[in-house]
């Protein structure tokens, strides 16, 4: 397999990464996450380094509002060498006595090198919940900010801030 395609799946394997958020942003939830199945890079064969990936993934949550939620999650993203935008990416979340459902408005992540390989990815954006109710409610219509990072092979964790 080409280096470029096992970088892609290496580092889509792993997620949404990035710096663990802000000392003064306020923090929302923060979730331990697991890719389901296998993300596999689409090469779009116009250059070298470009594809598609998309994955379900699943996460438990461990601190903050989402404290005990858990979510089920999509996300497609377009990789041009190092780095990937988010195209779409959507997440049913569900906790005791609450739903919501957050879809992410941008994001992008990069590669983190460690002695010339890849060990992982690292990323930010925003999110909006464009539906909650119960115990969630106070999310309803709110945007927040992500970082994510990752955790180990196909895990990965996001931390959702004000």
């Amino acid at each position: 397999m080409p280096r470029s395609v096992l970088v892609g799946l290496f580092c889509s394997a792993m997620m949404l990464a990035g710096p663990v958020g802000s000392a003064q942003a306020e923090i929302v939830g923060r979730y331990q996450c697991n890719i389901v199945g296998t993300a596999v890079p689409e090469p779009l064969g116009d250059r070298n380094g470009h594809s598609l990936v998309n994955y379900p993934y699943s996460c438990v949550g461990v601190e903050g509002l989402l404290k005990d939620a858990v979510v089920t999650a999509f996300s497609a993203t377009e990789w041009d060498g190092p780095k990937t935008t988010s195209i779409a990416a959507l997440g049913v979340h569900r906790a005791p006595g609450g739903a919501a459902i957050g879809q992410v408005l941008e994001g992008s992540q990069s590669i983190i090198m460690k002695d010339g390989k890849p060990v992982g990815t690292e990323g930010s954006g925003k999110t909006l919940f464009k539906f909650a109710s119960g115990t969630l409610a106070a999310l309803a219509g709110k945007t927040v900010n992500f970082n994510s990072k990752s955790t180990g092979p196909n895990r990965f964790e996001i931390l959702f801030t004000d």
